[in-house]
């Protein structure tokens, strides 16, 4: 079945051009509220969240009218994290959660994103019969099933509350300092109160939202200023979110920035060392550093690759059984307490550990030397097909042969912006960057 609204998190776009406009988000909610309305009876919900961007209220007005027009009874949680609407789907007992961003991305963009009643993401197979819906258009309800919007306005509060839960009981933050950058997004309340609640001394940036500087140089995709904050205050450890707050890119005291696949090596390796690592099995994407894998294997561990987006980490997790995975990016999931990516509890997790080992972030942060990585991108136009050029294919299987036993390559289209994303890995400098320019440079051309 074809997809062509939906991408590898939900649908996504600039604000007021297709697919993201306030009609065909008023189509989207009222086909999401049929195809989750497709058992007759009983009562039906849908919570709704969103980040700070100015395009917020528009897209939450219209899924309103989309899904109350088919008979779903609306909960407005306002500004809260991503992993806040995957937990309070299935304590709320609602049918569908939507969050209502695009995460890391500027702040004239939005999206929406789809949980389960059991608060996970769709499936591909539900996300497509859900667009095949609003393809077709959906009857209405009648007028005396319209369904009923109500604002809920404890939710981020009994997120916090179930976040803080997360830790060992007892343990105190008291004497740490800590720099939390919250990207002027959804967690811009949430991750300082929880921090302070929990007893550290909070210095907090990226909290002053106004609906266009969300992830405006800021927030773990621009961590430097967060970076700088840490040293200019003394301060143990920086923690940085993305506008929806379901990823983390933790900075030590010395302002050194550390990703997602470090934080990742330190969890499996403490879990393991716990025996709560399931199987002894991290999964990731492909984009995570050769070297975590190199790390996890000295270990006795294994690295269960899949492709790019936090969601098929998820599936995998789910259907397998294992409770640890993430991306390189930031996406930290642990399924025992948690149905997504969730920064927050990630930066709570690492917090734990330095007071449990008395060790500094710089020591708890590196836990192996990343194998060499380059990633550039190419954007490209509605209706381009750079892959498919001859010259490309022929950089591309050269750049293979050079890599063999030395490294790695991976080219794909990215499934939330319209960008070629090239990266490769090897220990020889160099040729790591020979390659890599020869193939954007064939890519440029081609667009």
């Amino acid at each position: 079945m074809t997809r062509d609204l939906f991408g590898t998190d939900g649908v996504r776009g600039t604000a007021n051009l297709h697919p993201m406009t306030a009609e065909m988000a008023l189509r989207i909610g009222a086909a999401a509220g049929r195809y989750f309305r497709r058992e007759a009876g009983g009562v039906h919900r849908v919570v709704i969240g969103k980040d700070t961007r100015l395009s917020g209220y528009m897209f939450e007005n219209a899924l309103t009218a989309g899904l109350t027009s088919t008979g779903m009874n609306v909960l407005l949680l306002g500004p809260v994290p991503t992993p806040a609407v995957g937990l309070l789907t299935p304590s709320m007992r609602a049918d569908l959660g939507i969050m209502i961003s695009a995460s890391h991305n500027p702040a004239d963009d939005n999206g929406i994103k789809f949980f389960g009643p059991d608060g996970f993401k769709l499936s591909d197979e539900a996300e497509s019969e859900i667009e095949a819906m609003v393809l077709a258009g959906v009857a209405p309800a009648q007028a005396g099933n319209i369904g009923r919007a109500k604002r809920i306005d404890d939710g981020r509060f009994r997120y916090q509350e179930r976040i803080k839960g997360s830790l060992p009981h007892g343990l105190s933050l008291e004497g740490v300092k800590v720099v939390i950058d919250c990207a002027n997004g959804a967690a811009y309340r949430t991750a300082p109160e929880v921090l302070w609640e929990l007893g550290a001394e909070v210095i907090p940036l990226g909290t002053a939202p106004n609906g266009r500087n969300i992830n405006d140089n800021c927030g773990s995709t621009k961590p430097h200023a967060a970076a700088e904050a840490v040293v200019a205050h003394g301060a143990d450890v920086g923690i940085c979110l993305d506008g929806d707050a379901d990823r983390i890119i933790l900075i030590d005291e010395t302002g050194s920035i550390a990703d997602g696949d470090q934080l990742m090596a330190l969890m499996a390796s403490r879990w393991a060392a716990e025996d709560r690592l399931k199987d002894g099995v991290l999964v990731a994407t492909v984009m995570s550093n050769l070297g975590l894998e190199r790390y996890l294997g000295g270990k006795g561990l294994r690295l269960e690759r899949t492709r790019v987006g936090d969601r098929y980490v998820v599936e995998a997790m789910r259907a397998n059984g294992w409770n640890l995975g993430g991306e390189q990016s930031g996406h930290i999931v642990m399924t025992d307490y948690a149905t997504t990516g969730d920064g927050l509890l990630a930066g709570l997790q690492f917090l734990a550990e330095m007071v449990q080992t008395g060790q500094p972030a710089s020591a708890l942060a590196r836990r192996f030397d990343p194998v060499p990585q380059l990633l550039k991108n190419v954007r490209f136009t509605a209706g381009q097909k750079p892959l498919d050029a001859a010259s490309v294919h022929s950089a591309i299987k050269h750049a293979e042969a050079q890599l063999v036993g030395k490294g790695r390559l991976l080219i794909r289209k990215s499934g939330t912006e319209p960008l070629i994303r090239v990266m490769a890995e090897c220990e020889d400098d160099a040729l790591l960057t020979q390659l890599v320019n020869t193939i954007v440079a064939e890519i440029e051309a081609a667009v």
